[in-house]
């Protein structure tokens, strides 16, 4: 219970909000509320002057009500934002209170509103999520220095307004306009391609912001309860996640929760939350203004630990507040999603995004990821359009605005013009008609037009994706990433769950080929319950084949769940990650002893068994004729070997598009190897990106391949190109490589495409 000294201090603060409160919800038009409520701040304040501008669209602040001003100048009276004191106020989201307004050098004088006799200025942004909605000031004519009480009274009254202001009765919703923490409302944002594809949708956050219903608070002492509760569930539950971590032994991720424990517990943060309930706000109200303080302190601040720091503390106050309201921590659980939305997240677990309806689910916009991280290879699965490494996507967007995802560009654009919209409705349905056109080859081979035919298989990961065998028209599946199996669970899969899930994969195939891959984690694939590995180079690191011999009871459980679960059908199994011969021999001799120790225990053995290699790593290229002589067959993986070839993180947007894989040194490594395998009559396909872009594609099937295997929804595409080449001519473009200059030959690919009618 709070002491009578600090009841007395905060009452007149309280009973203000309070009369506001009874004010928002009273009759007459919000236009009426606010003028009464600009009346009652002046008197409260004892302020001759208190205006409110919003935030109309084209970033102009508009003079909405006053008291003290001349009325003539409401709605008429405009700034652009960073024009004059109110519009600084905004361009920074601070609050500015100076004793002498006219002798600021950002003072700008507008004639109609009479203000030339009031020198001193309090202004303080009316702030929602992170959003600038408008300003909230008064003026005395004495020259008066406001105090931090004063400060604070008008930034907890700006969050009342704000609920005014951000609901759309002040003024149509197009005719508003919400400013990020810049007061620039950046409709276009730019990130990294994590799958291709266009969108339209309404904005879903991942972790949705609590709407607040209830501002000010009716008893203190009940909502300070309140928020002691919750402070203890949230710090209780930061400390089950330290404890059920793999990090017990030590190193820079424990240190890292154990800080992110220590921001939980933050004196100062606190105690700033509690300071806000007994102004008399309710707990949400008060953690979501110290969130807005925090933001509008520390958001330009150059120094990294600050900005690790602001974003601790931003996830901190929206656990608090989950917690608070008791509603679920994700959007996926609840109610009422759109018929057609877009996911925002900061990052994301592939579990996670799967709790959502794909049917509606139409784009995912990320804060981090890159395209190897599973969450963007099961977006593929769904074929929706990715981009990641949008920098603070979260904070340009509000739930339910308007947002097109164009992932082919790695754009998004946030609220977009009429103009745009009809554009992007347009290419929508010309996809549509592709979509369309792509059905209808379904059933159709894939053969080029002088009958070279061309296997063209899925990769996948998720039961999830096998429907779209029928769907393409593919023949089968040429990857299957069992680590998306780990990568769900929260514990590691035994034998007789891996068992399974390997024999709805083979059943629902129909008998279609399927390529099983062994466990490739490590790198950017964590799974939840293994410690990460303290490489430097991840992508070069402890992972996929290497933690598999390493592990080899992992190896042995896993190969045991495949023979088990392909008696009576075929078992094709491939290794990544191998860099030399001497790697395969251990696995093929693992995979020996699990052979032998099904078939003494009297199952049912496979019909027919075939062991290869994913050639990813170049080292391996160097002993061909000696892997080729062991494996039944190889495919090529060339995601890593482009990356490796070229020592580039293919992950990185600085270096992404400085080498091509359509470059002769590629492509001659890739023609060796096609000469390689048909000498010694191995079957050899390729099961990277590369396969599914229609224009890559055709130079894999020029240099030799006849095999390629790719995403759901590239198979179209590529089989319509397929049916448009005539090889010929294209062997013939192809066959002087060696001759070629050391130059992308993508330029050349387009035009024989182009001059040819090919549609690539």
């Amino acid at each position: 219970m709070e002491s009578a000294g600090a009841a007395a201090a905060v009452s007149p603060s309280r009973r203000l909000l309070r009369r506001l409160r009874d004010i928002m919800a009273g009759s007459g038009t919000p236009q009426e509320r606010l003028d009464t409520i600009v009346r009652l701040i002046a008197a409260d304040m004892v302020a001759e002057v208190c205006s409110c501008y919003i935030m109309r669209a084209g970033e102009v602040l508009e003079l909405f009500a006053t008291e003290g001003l001349r009325r003539e100048a409401v709605h008429r009276t405009r700034l652009r934002v960073g024009e004059g004191l109110i519009g600084v106020i905004a361009a920074t989201a601070r609050p500015l209170a100076l004793a002498d307004a006219q002798a600021h050098p950002d003072f700008a004088y507008r004639p109609e509103t009479g203000e030339e006799i009031y020198h001193s200025l309090l202004g303080v942004p009316i702030l929602r999520g992170g959003r600038v909605l408008g300003v909230l000031a008064v003026q005395n004519r004495t020259l008066r220095s406001y105090t931090e009480d004063e400060i604070e009274t008008m930034q907890t009254v700006a969050m009342v307004l704000a609920e005014l202001a951000a609901g759309g009765e002040l003024a149509a919703p197009g005719e508003l306009q919400t400013g990020t923490w810049t007061g620039l409302a950046s409709q276009r944002l730019e990130g990294v391609r994590l799958h291709g594809g266009l969108a339209k949708g309404a904005a879903v956050l991942h972790e949705p912001r609590i709407v607040i219903h209830h501002l000010v608070a009716e008893d203190t002492g009940a909502e300070l309860k309140r928020l002691r509760g919750a402070v203890a569930a949230m710090q209780s539950a930061i400390d089950d996640m330290l404890s059920a971590s793999d990090l017990a032994g030590g190193g820079e991720h424990r240190d890292i929760l154990e800080a992110y424990r220590m921001f939980a517990a933050d004196r100062g943060w606190l105690e700033r939350i509690t300071e806000a309930v007994q102004s008399g706000l309710t707990a949400e109200a008060a953690v979501q203004k110290v969130q807005d303080d925090n933001h509008a302190r520390m958001s330009h601040a150059t120094d990294p630990y600050l900005r690790e720091r602001l974003a601790d503390l931003e996830d901190l106050g929206r656990r608090l507040q989950h917690h608070l309201s008791g509603r679920p921590a994700t959007a996926a659980a609840a109610p009422g999603l759109p018929d057609a939305f877009i996911l925002f997240a900061h990052a994301m677990g592939p579990a996670e995004l799967l709790d959502y309806d794909r049917r509606r689910l139409k784009g995912l916009v990320l804060e981090e990821g890159s395209p190897t991280t599973h969450v963007a290879i099961v977006a593929r699965a769904l074929d929706i359009p990715a981009v990641g490494r949008v920098k603070d996507a979260l904070v340009k967007v509000e739930g339910g605005d308007l947002v097109i995802v164009d992932g082919d560009e790695a754009q998004v654009l946030v609220r977009p013009s009429e103009d745009i919209v009809q554009m992007v409705d347009g290419r929508l349905e010309t996809r549509a008609g592709e979509k369309r056109h792509y059905a209808a080859l379904r059933a159709l081979p894939a053969e080029t037009r002088d009958g070279v035919p061309i296997a063209l298989n899925l990769n996948a990961g998720l039961l999830l994706d096998l429907p779209a065998l029928d769907e393409t028209g593919a023949e089968g599946i040429g990857l299957f990433r069992t680590e998306l199996l780990f990568m769900l669970r929260q514990s590691l899969p035994n034998v007789t769950q891996q068992t399974a899930t390997y024999r709805r994969v083979l059943e629902q195939a129909g008998g279609r080929p399927v390529t099983f891959r062994t466990l490739d984690v490590g790198g950017d694939k964590l799974l939840p319950y293994m410690a990460e590995p303290e490489d430097e180079n991840p992508a070069m690191g402890w992972r996929a084949i290497r933690i598999s011999l390493d592990r080899p009871a992992l190896l042995r459980q896993q190969l045991r769940a495949m023979i088990r679960a392909a008696s009576g059908f075929d078992l094709r199994i491939m290794f990544p990650m191998v860099a030399e011969c001497a790697e395969f021999d251990q696995a093929r001799a693992i995979f020996d002893l699990e052979l032998k120790r099904v078939a003494a225990r009297s199952h049912e053995m496979p019909a027919r068994i075939e062991i290869g290699v994913m050639l990813e790593v170049p080292a391996l290229f160097f002993e061909l004729p000696q892997l080729l002589s062991r494996i039944d067959f190889l495919s090529v993986g060339t995601n890593d070997l482009v990356q490796f070839l070229y020592a580039a993180d293919r992950g990185n947007p600085r270096i992404a598009d400085r080498y091509d894989a359509l470059s002769p040194p590629v492509l001659r490594l890739l023609g060796e190897v096609v000469a390689a395998c048909a000498l010694r009559g191995v079957p050899l396909a390729l099961c990277g990106e590369m396969a599914g872009e229609p224009l890559s594609a055709l130079a894999l099937i020029g240099i030799g391949f006849r095999t390629l295997s790719m995403a759901p929804g590239s198979v179209g595409p590529v089989k319509a190109m397929i049916r448009g080449l005539d090889l010929s001519l294209l062997t013939e473009l192809l066959s002087g490589i060696d001759a070629l200059p050391p130059r992308s030959l993508r330029g050349k690919l387009k035009d024989f495409a182009r001059d040819h009618g090919v549609a690539a």
